[in-house]
Parts: structure tokens; sequence; C-alpha cells
């Protein structure tokens, strides 16, 4: 087991090393620098065929990609957020309250049931904030469908894909747009809260 790992260095280093080089280093821009340099310290150029040790490099590399790229598992989810009219559902008391809101005609909303891990939820986040600014008497509830606090209420609403936009306008629902189909939604909120 040991000897297979020490080969497996070997031959990392060996193509690493290549990338290193001054005709390859010279094309690397100063944030790809940063994944070769140990954290915390300050980036200088690696001299021609030097070897970094391979656990420089994974901790380097586990540093800079966990801190700059993936802050936190929630800011992956799309950007449509509390401070924009959007308000964040987080519970069954909070879904249920906003949806007798909806259905008892005091309020004009738009539900959006959305994931983290969702392409087109992320792609249509800011078209909703847009709304959502440009029609301010419309209250848009914004649901994570992966919320542990949510579980049985989404079971029983049948969501089967997100982005699913749900509107409402006097007391009930007048349109639902599954996919993030950015055209529809916008004539869609037009007809009704214009």
């Amino acid at each position: 087991m040991k000897g297979s790992f020490s080969i497996a260095r070997q031959v990392f280093q060996r193509r690493f090393s290549t990338l290193r080089s001054s005709r390859y280093h010279s094309a690397l821009s100063s944030s790809s620098r940063s994944l070769i340099v140990a954290p915390n310290s300050t980036p200088s150029p690696i001299p021609r065929n030097s070897l970094l040790p391979v656990s420089t490099f994974l901790s380097s590399v586990e540093f800079n990609f966990s801190t700059t790229l993936f802050p936190s598992r929630r800011s992956l989810c799309s950007s449509a957020g509390g401070g924009n009219g959007v308000v964040i559902v987080k519970s069954e008391e909070e879904f249920n309250s906003a949806m007798s809101k909806a259905e008892g005609g005091s309020s004009p909303s738009v539900f959006y049931f959305t994931a983290a891990w969702c392409g087109p939820c992320k792609f249509i986040a800011p078209v909703i904030v847009e709304l959502s600014k440009q029609y301010p008497d419309v209250t848009t509830y914004k649901i994570d469908i992966d919320e542990a606090g949510l579980s049985n209420t989404l079971s029983k609403l049948s969501i089967t894909a997100v982005p699913t936009l749900q509107l409402f306008k006097e007391g009930s629902k007048k349109g639902e747009i599954v996919g993030a189909d950015v055209t529809k939604l916008k004539n869609l909120m037009e007809q009704l809260y214009k």
C-alpha cells in the first residue's frame, strides 16, 4: 500500500512540475498561481523544475477552493433573498400563514419553489428579484423544497419540478409556471398584477 502511494506521488509531482515550468507559469493568472502556494503565504514565482510537496499543494487547493469558491452550502442557492422584496419561508407555520393570506385574497402573491442545487432556479432568481421590485404590492415567497421544516407540506402540494412559480390573485391560483421561462413569467405577472 505504501509503495503504491509513493509511486502515485512521484507521478503526480512529475506531471505537476511541467505545469510550473517557466513556459506555463507565465501563462497562469494570479488567481491560478495562488492555488500552488501554501495558505497565508505570499505568492512568488516557483523555480523551474522545483518540487512542491503534495501536502502543501493539496492543503493550498483545499484552502482556496473551500473559502473562495464555496464559502457555504446555502450560498449556492439562488440569489433571491429576503432583503429584496422576497420573503423566505422556512417553516410549515410560515408557509401556512402565507398561503392563507394568498387564498384569503388579502395579498396578491407569488410562491417560488426552488432548491439550492437547481441550475434553472439560479438562472431565474435575479429576474424574480427584479419583478418583486417592479410589483411592490405583490408578495413573493421563496420556498426551498429541501428545507427540513417543510417536507410534510410540500408533499401535499405535488411540486414535481423546480423552479415552480404559483401566482395568486383575489384568493385563487391564477397561474403556474414550471421551469425557468422568463418571458412567460414576465407576461403573466404583467397580465395579472398591472
